[in-house]
């Protein structure tokens, strides 16, 4: 499968100025801006800088930013599932997972999250994936939020509504693992019957299909 990649940009004006919102960005781009030091939900900015670059360097890797001026505030990143995942196991080629999504608190409750997912589906070859995303409670910043577990739950699933992700059932254990966990995704217009059973059978894989 052709990983065909078109270029989106679109401005949002915030009380601190316009925010550029774009992608994907090529990795010598990306590795050319500062990164906010408040960046640091995943790892250290530095090594979080580090990482987009290289996942923006792969066949498959989309990493689409939110930037003020020439500083990346908010990034959403795109690429296959983890190897030792099982959204990996069936070896689709046409499943990619929106792996992170992150914004600096001066820029949250600001619409930013959903922008990156909207100009991220602005590309057509979109339409060619089974897009997922896999949200644990335990990766969510509840404290700097002042959210309890739902009311962060209803926020997330309402920014990844914007991009189309939408609700999916699964059996996996460590979604299963606590009610606020869940499996979102987005099927593309041009996914074939064929991949939308593989999706099936991924997210149920303790059961048997006739």
């Amino acid at each position: 499968m052709e990983h065909n990649k078109t270029y989106y940009s679109k401005q949002m004006m915030t009380e601190h100025g316009p925010l550029i919102i774009e992608g994907p960005v090529e990795p010598l781009i990306l590795e050319n801006y500062e990164f906010h030091k408040d960046l640091v939900a995943f790892r250290q900015p530095e090594e979080q800088h580090k990482a987009i670059v290289e996942i923006a360097s792969l066949r498959e890797g989309r990493i689409l930013i939110a930037r003020w001026n020439n500083m990346i505030v908010g990034y959403v990143t795109f690429v296959y599932p983890d190897p030792l995942e099982r959204w990996a196991e069936g070896k689709m080629d046409n499943l990619i997972e929106l792996g992170a999504i992150e914004i600096i608190p001066q820029f949250r409750e600001k619409g930013v999250g959903k922008n990156l997912l909207k100009v991220s589906m602005m590309d057509d070859a979109m339409e060619d994936y089974i897009i997922i995303t896999t949200e644990y409670y335990w990766h969510w910043d509840l404290k700097g939020t002042g959210l309890n577990v739902w009311d962060y739950r209803k926020a997330m699933e309402k920014m990844m509504n914007a991009g189309g992700l939408i609700w999916y059932a699964t059996d996996d254990p460590e979604i299963s693992s606590h009610p606020a966990n869940c499996l979102m995704a987005r099927i593309g217009s041009r996914v074939s019957q064929e991949s939308i059973q593989e999706f099936d059978h991924l997210r149920f894989m303790n059961r048997y299909f006739y």
